[in-house]
């Protein structure tokens, strides 16, 4: 059976990043391969850079430890010893020492006085005042009680773990686009699935467009302007058609970009209403505080079922997410009953992941198992009540030069999922609402009758 560490998540993290970002490989559990440094020794020998991980039964919220940046070797190195307390690392560094006196040895009574390890049926540590006071820990940290001892070997950095990975991701690619680009919306009734992206201002919507443009184009391109301003740059409804690199072909998907949502102004609800069942034409620039009406020239007045959205993301900052005002929050709520009373389906499109705090890029490879993104997910699941498996986490293209095909997968990956979703809107039209687009469908006022 494989071991596990009892770092948490955020634990391993803050000791990956504190010593250069560095992925460990669990070499010795003191629980499973006995209290016992010989052995230790015997396991550990000469891996390289190795870290030792103390863990004791009076502090749980603390664990200290010794990093060895030449590894357990028969000559003397000098040794970082360190506490990691919540979220912050303190060390110091002493030496030089040989490695093997971090333990007592019972014959000898050979040992570092700064820093006493037992690991024999005592199971102690004993470390000195001068250390305790280098290392931020209170006088009660003297003597501690051992509960378990694990040994890591600290191995290449994660990024560039990630670039081994590179064959698999570009083939992981290959396949997504090819998924796409032969994607049909349900039963041939519109010729391209459309796909609005709605969201307060700022939260990545546009972004969200260059990043599908640049990777089907093959480089970075920012057609949609995107911009920092508290009002936003997209004060017009933009359609985007995307197009592959390979023949220019049109994709059979449209995403349409509008006014970003905010509490006071933004995108008008009733405006909101007119994209929905089709009636805003491509480039109508919006009014926050005139919405639409019947009797504008560019007024759509019979739009088929190809002019209406066929599935909604809503587009959220990571980030910024929990501390959207309780107006915003509201205003979500009404644009969501708004959608389900039109039958409209939707999902939520997380962007900026790589701007929380101790996510790296090496974290987009597994990106749904970090503790931080789970503990987002659970948030807006519990705040918005969306289902996780309608939660997707992206990392636009921003300030980037070159595509990554680890954000590739992320990318194609929540665009394939939103066109299933599309295509699950298009089945459970009623019937009489499956027309040719040569007929008029007035599918979503039948639903809101």
């Amino acid at each position: 059976m494989a071991m596990r560490t009892r770092l948490t998540w955020l634990q391993e993290k803050c000791l990956q990043n504190h010593f250069g970002g560095k992925h460990f490989c669990l070499l010795y559990k003191a629980s499973v391969q006995t209290f016992c440094h010989q052995n230790l020794f015997w396991t550990c020998w000469d891996h390289g850079p190795t870290m030792l991980v103390l863990y004791s039964e009076d502090s749980e919220d603390c664990v200290v430890g010794a990093y060895l940046k030449e590894g357990f070797r028969k000559e003397t190195i000098s040794i970082t010893l360190f506490a990691l307390r919540e979220t912050e690392v303190l060390e110091c560094t002493i030496g030089s020492y040989l490695p093997s006196l971090l333990f007592l040895d019972r014959e000898s009574f050979d040992c570092i006085p700064d820093f006493c390890i037992v690991l024999g049926e005592e199971k102690n540590l004993t470390i000195s005042s001068e250390t305790l006071e280098k290392l931020g820990l209170p006088l009660r940290y003297s003597t501690m009680s051992i509960q378990e001892c694990e040994v890591f070997r600290c191995e290449v950095l994660l990024d560039e773990r990630k670039t081994r990975d590179i064959d698999f991701f570009n083939r992981m690619q290959n396949s997504l686009l090819h998924a796409l680009r032969t994607y049909k919306p349900y039963g041939d009734l519109v010729p391209q699935a459309r796909i609005l992206l709605l969201g307060p201002i700022g939260s990545g919507k546009s972004s969200f467009v260059n990043s599908v443009k640049s990777i089907f184009r093959g480089s970075i391109t920012h057609q949609a302007m995107v911009g920092c301003d508290r009002n936003g740059i997209s004060d017009n409804y933009m359609t985007y058609s995307i197009k592959y690199r390979g023949d220019g072909s049109p994709l059979p998907f449209v995403l349409c970009d509008s006014l970003g949502l905010s509490q006071n102004a933004g995108l008008h609800t009733d405006d909101l209403a007119s994209i929905l069942t089709g009636h805003i034409p491509d480039r109508y620039q919006f009014n926050s505080k005139k919405p639409i009406t019947s009797d504008h020239p560019s007024y759509i007045h019979d739009p088929l079922l190809k002019d209406r959205i066929h599935c909604v993301v809503l587009v959220f900052d990571i980030s910024s997410v929990e501390h959207l005002s309780y107006g915003m929050v509201a205003k979500i709520k009404r644009v969501r009953k708004m959608l389900i009373k039109c039958g409209i389906l939707h999902v939520v499109l997380l962007t900026h992941v790589d701007s929380l705090e101790l996510i790296s890029k090496g974290d987009l490879i597994d990106i749904y198992n970090c503790e931080p993104v789970k503990l987002k997910l659970e948030a807006v699941h519990r705040d918005f009540g969306f289902a996780f498996s309608d939660m997707l986490v992206v990392s636009n293209y921003v300030s980037e030069w070159h595509l990554d095909p680890v954000k590739d997968k992320l990318i194609l990956s929540a665009l394939r999922h939103i066109l299933y979703t599309a295509n699950d809107f298009l089945e459970d039209l009623p019937l009489d609402g499956q027309k040719s687009e040569g007929k008029d469908s007035r599918v979503c006022e039948q639903k809101k009758k």
